[in-house]
């Protein structure tokens, strides 16, 4: 069955923010799919719903309005313990500005978003960390802290991060975003091979050469989506 397929879809979502006073339409009626295996870029400009998107996503808010369903379960119906189990163990988020603890090394860094979510068995976590970091070329930096590594390796320390569940979704909010050119894509060129080995994979971002990463474009406007482009 095609619904089988799908990580993630959104029937005629609406957000709705009340700020001071006034009501923010964040969102107005968006229709999407994100499909098993998926490469994703959304784009737009700022204030244009990119990071209020992306929020509910990765179940970090609920639509005012509308049907958001995850693995074909309605996450409407599902109370604040339920939606954080299920992003612990099912999406991986990589931050523009890392979101690493900066005096931990990069090892420790990954270990420690196991310990939140019991899906990685205690004694494979240290090995998994490390094939991981290996994964995104840092086996020679894992025990460094995060503040001593560059912003291109503490991106993919991050990445390392986001899969060590082993995640069904991976979300990305404008990760080359702070990085120079030449290493904004190497970051993508490794979202790219996990994409290639079957990752689910949605970017938001501003960078239109992010673009030539991904299978599918969708440009949001003022809460809607206006645009969609297959790019390959």
């Amino acid at each position: 069955m095609e619904e089988d397929n799908e990580v993630l879809r959104m029937v005629d979502v609406h957000k709705v923010y009340d700020e001071r006073r006034l009501k923010v339409h964040a969102l107005r009626g968006i229709n999407m799919v994100v499909r098993r295996g998926e490469s994703i870029a959304i784009m737009g400009p700022s204030g244009s719903g990119k990071s209020t998107l992306l929020n509910l996503m990765g179940l970090l808010d609920r639509p005012t309005s509308g049907k958001l369903l995850f693995r074909n379960t309605d996450v409407s119906r599902l109370d604040d313990n339920e939606l954080s189990r299920i992003r612990g163990m099912e999406i991986g988020f990589v931050f523009q500005n890392y979101n690493l603890l900066s005096r931990l090394t990069a090892l420790d860094n990954v270990l420690l978003s196991m310990t939140f979510v019991d899906k990685v068995p205690l004694d494979k976590r240290r090995e998994r960390a490390i094939r991981l970091l290996e994964t995104v070329g840092l086996g020679h930096r894992i025990n460094h802290k995060a503040v001593e590594l560059s912003g291109g390796e503490q991106q993919r320390v991050s990445i390392a991060r986001a899969l060590a569940n082993d995640p069904s979704l991976l979300l990305a909010d404008e990760p080359t975003g702070n990085l120079d050119t030449a290493t904004g894509k190497q970051v993508m060129e490794i979202f790219k091979e996990l994409n290639e080995q079957g990752k689910t994979l949605v970017v938001v971002t501003h960078n239109p050469e992010v673009t030539e990463y991904v299978e599918r474009v969708l440009r949001i406007r003022d809460g809607q989506i206006v645009a969609e482009e297959r790019r390959r």
